[in-house]
């Protein structure tokens, strides 16, 4: 075999790379997102739209509220629950999530720091620009540079200080994390940002939709009080400039501007309309059907389109609950790892064994009927008193105490 031959089969033969990788290597930094996360953050503040599209997610995600379950076969069970419930209670985690969760859905992240995180006692959030780089270290052997681990968060300089916090210290909540970066993006990043495809760079639908916002008030100031043209004879050049300050001053009543025509008959007069051939409507539909996307819930579609039946409502919720379950999932699993574990951990119980789970909603209550009830009470399983509370509780039942008259006729 010829030496050209053998190095085409060198280079097309598939070598097999073996060896070990160590964390230990270079520190590198993954750069901010290209939009800071404070400015996705006031989209959510300042467009209906997308307020509405990240309240309702977040409302459906958490706002149903959560229980804890612990297993009942470990023997601190019950101790163990009323540590976590306790720590729960005193940190305020039910408002603590519900404010997360606004944010994560928006821009993808929300930081927690975790006051002492040697002994948990507390929980804060920081503000959402506080992280400014997420430190990581990569694997940097045999030729392999792979982000590996966080090693620290970099806090802005104004008006954080720009100190490192310790990766222990702070609970990095982040949905839709891709390829190393370091933050997660929300469902606001897509309508901020900008695409370039062969050189041609398309703007962002969030400023589209603003400036069609913008512009149709104008349009509607400009014809609901049409300009109107009196040609006269021979105008002078003072009526000309006139004529111009006008254009320049134009109220958003509309005008009577006036000039002179040769020409022009004695009284044409000509108002000023709109090019009817001009319609915009099947444009400004798409862009905004787009930006509906962007939000990721149809529910907004649902109350400022007319003509949606109740089939196409309970799918629009269909729809919802498939993008709602996964963020309830990896909120528990990130609530139960970071913040139950700890917890029981300090307290001196087993985590693994006592199992403290998150779960959403309310906890299920057996249905109670009559018979069971009354069966309850012929075996003696019951006491006839609490029959009767349950009596009442439970089933409507209006029921009234036997006074000391009613025993002693009935004794008699």
């Amino acid at each position: 075999m010829s030496t050209v031959f053998k190095k085409i089969h060198e280079a097309i033969i598939r070598r097999t790379v073996s060896g070990s990788a160590s964390p230990k290597g270079l520190t590198v930094f993954e750069t901010k997102p290209d939009i800071p996360l404070v400015d996705v953050m006031k989209l959510y503040e300042r467009d209906p739209t997308c307020k509405a599209s990240v309240d309702l997610l977040a409302s459906a995600t958490v706002g149903i509220g959560f229980y804890t379950t612990v297993n009942e076969e470990y023997e601190k069970a019950e101790k163990a629950k009323e540590v976590v419930d306790k720590f729960n209670a005193d940190v305020n985690l039910d408002a603590l999530l519900c404010n997360m969760a606004r944010v994560l859905i928006s821009c993808g992240n929300d930081f927690w720091l975790r006051i002492t995180p040697e002994s948990l006692e507390d929980l804060h959030r920081l503000p959402i620009d506080a992280v400014e780089k997420i430190k990581q270290v990569s694997i940097d052997k045999y030729k392999l540079k792979i982000p590996y681990k966080v090693e620290g968060y970099k806090l802005r300089n104004s008006p954080y200080g720009g100190g490192e916090l310790d990766p222990n210290a702070v609970i990095h909540w982040r949905i839709n994390y891709l390829g190393s970066e370091g933050f997660g993006i929300g469902i606001l990043q897509v309508l901020l940002h900008t695409l370039t495809v062969n050189s041609d760079k398309r703007p962002a639908y969030a400023w589209m939709k603003s400036k069609i916002e913008k512009i149709l008030p104008r349009i509607f100031e400009k014809y609901a009080g049409p300009d109107v043209l009196a040609l006269l004879e021979g105008a002078s050049e003072a009526t000309i400039k006139k004529f111009e300050n006008v254009i320049k001053n134009r109220p958003e009543e509309g005008a009577w501007l006036f000039y002179g025509k040769r020409g022009a008959s004695k009284g044409d007069i000509k108002p000023v309309t709109i090019d009817p051939r001009a319609r915009f409507e099947f444009y400004i539909e798409h862009i905004l059907n787009q930006f509906y996307l962007g939000c990721e819930t149809p529910l907004p579609r649902l109350f400022s389109t007319p003509g949606f039946t109740e089939a196409s409502a309970n799918a629009a919720l269909d729809l919802q609950d498939m993008l709602i379950k996964p963020v309830q999932r990896y909120v528990k699993r990130q609530v139960e790892r970071d913040i139950f574990t700890p917890v029981l951990s300090q307290a001196g119980f087993e985590p693994a064994e006592a199992q403290v789970r998150l779960n959403w909603g309310s906890p299920e209550t057996p249905e109670v009927n009559v018979a069971d009830m009354l069966r309850a009470a012929e075996l003696s399983l019951i006491r006839p008193e609490e029959f009767r509370k349950n009596a009442v509780k439970l089933f409507g039942w209006e029921l009234w105490e036997e006074s000391p008259e009613d025993s002693v006729h009935a004794q008699s």
